[in-house]
C-alpha cells in the first residue's frame, strides 16, 4: 500500500500536494531514471549496489545531479521518509525517480541545464510467499525494447505491453525473447538450470544488471553451483530442468510452467530451493549485502 507522505524536490509533503509541472521532461518524454529498494526493519538491502546502478543510469542518459542529491544522500532522505510514514518496522519498498527537470518541450537537452526533478515514495511490502513456494506461470513475448536496457529508465512502454500480455494469459511474468534467446523478464531477470548449471544472459546492453541477479550469482558461487553466461536459446526451453525469475520485490520465484508447458517436472527445483533459502537468509540477516 502506498503511503500518504512523499518527497518531492526538497520537501516531504502529502501525496495529494506533490504536484509536478506538465512540462517536466519525465512527463512529456519519459526522460528520467529510477530505482526500487527493499527495506527490512529500516535497513536497505544491497543499498551500495542500487546506488552504483543509479549513478550509472544517470550518467548513461547524461543527467547531472547536485551533491545533495547523490544516491547516498537520497538514501538518507528515503530513511527520513520511511520514518515519517511509520515504516521503519516490518518491510517496505522505496521508489526513487530522477528526471531531467522542467523545460519548454524540445527534444534536445535544455540549455542551460535545469534542476532535476527528484521524487521519492515508500510503500509497505509483503513478499509473494505463495508464488515463491508453489511457483508461478510465465509466457514468452518478443523483446521489443530499445538497445540500452542496462539503464533503468522510466521508459517502460514495451515492458508494460509485455506485462499486460502476460496478465491476459493468467501469467505473472513475460519472459522476453530477442534473436531467439531469452534476455530477461519484463520486470525481472531470468535464470534457468540446464545440465546442472545455472544459465542466465550475460550482463550487456540487452538486460538490466539486476541487483538481486548479482546477489544470486554470488550466492550460487558459494554453493558451488556452476554459472554459465550463455543465453538460453528458445530451442533450449523444452530441455530446462528449472527456471526462475529474480528481482527486488520478487526475490527468487520458481517458474513451473512456460507458455502452458511444464518446466522440468512442473515443480520448483532443488537449485531454485537452495538459492531461495540462502537469499532469504541474506535479506533478513542483520547485515544485508551492500549495507
Amino acid at each position: 500500500m502506498a503511503s500518504d507522505l512523499v518527497y518531492l524536490n526538497g520537501k516531504i509533503l502529502p501525496r495529494s500536494e506533490a504536484l509536478v509541472p506538465v512540462e517536466d521532461r519525465g512527463f512529456v518524454f519519459g526522460d528520467g531514471v529510477y530505482e526500487v529498494l527493499r527495506v527490512v526493519q529500516g535497513r536497505f538491502f544491497a543499498a551500495d549496489f542500487h546506488n552504483e546502478r543509479l549513478k550509472r543510469s544517470l550518467a548513461g542518459i547524461r543527467i547531472e545531479i547536485p551533491a545533495n542529491y547523490a544516491p547516498e544522500k537520497l538514501n538518507e532522505i528515503a530513511a527520513e521518509l520511511l520514518r515519517a510514514n511509520s515504516q521503519l518496522d516490518g518491510e517496505a519498498t522505496v521508489y526513487m525517480q530522477v528526471t531531467r527537470g522542467v523545460a519548454t518541450r524540445a527534444h534536445a537537452f535544455p540549455s542551460p541545464a535545469v534542476a532535476p526533478t527528484v521524487y521519492i515514495s515508500t510503500a509497505a511490502f509483503k513478499p509473494m510467499t505463495r508464488l515463491q513456494e508453489d511457483g508461478t506461470l510465465a509466457v514468452t513475448h518478443p523483446d521489443l525494447r530499445w538497445a540500452r536496457c542496462d539503464y533503468k529508465t522510466i521508459n517502460l512502454l514495451p515492458n508494460i505491453l509485455a506485462s499486460q500480455y502476460a496478465a491476459e494469459q493468467g501469467a505473472t511474468e513475460a519472459i522476453l525473447i530477442r534473436d531467439d534467446e531469452i534476455t530477461e523478464g519484463a520486470k525481472t531477470n531470468v535464470f534457468g538450470v540446464l545440465d546442472g548449471a545455472l544459465r542466465t544472459h550475460p550482463c550487456n546492453s540487452h538486460i538490466l544488471p539486476g541487483i538481486t541477479r548479482s546477489v544470486v550469482e554470488t550466492l550460487a558461487s558459494g554453493l558451488n553451483v556452476a554459472i554459465d553466461h550463455t543465453p538460453i536459446k528458445k530451442s533450449d526451453i523444452p530441455k530446462l530442468q528449472e527456471l526462475f525469475i529474480s528481482g527486488t520485490t520478487t526475490d527468487v520465484m520458481p517458474v513451473v510452467a512456460l507458455d502452458g508447458k511444464p518446466v522440468g517436472d512442473g515443480k520448483p527445483g532443488p537449485i531454485t530451493r537452495r538459492l531461495q533459502k540462502i537469499l532469504n537468509e541474506s535479506i533478513y540477516s542483520s547485515a544485508p549485502l551492500g549495507d
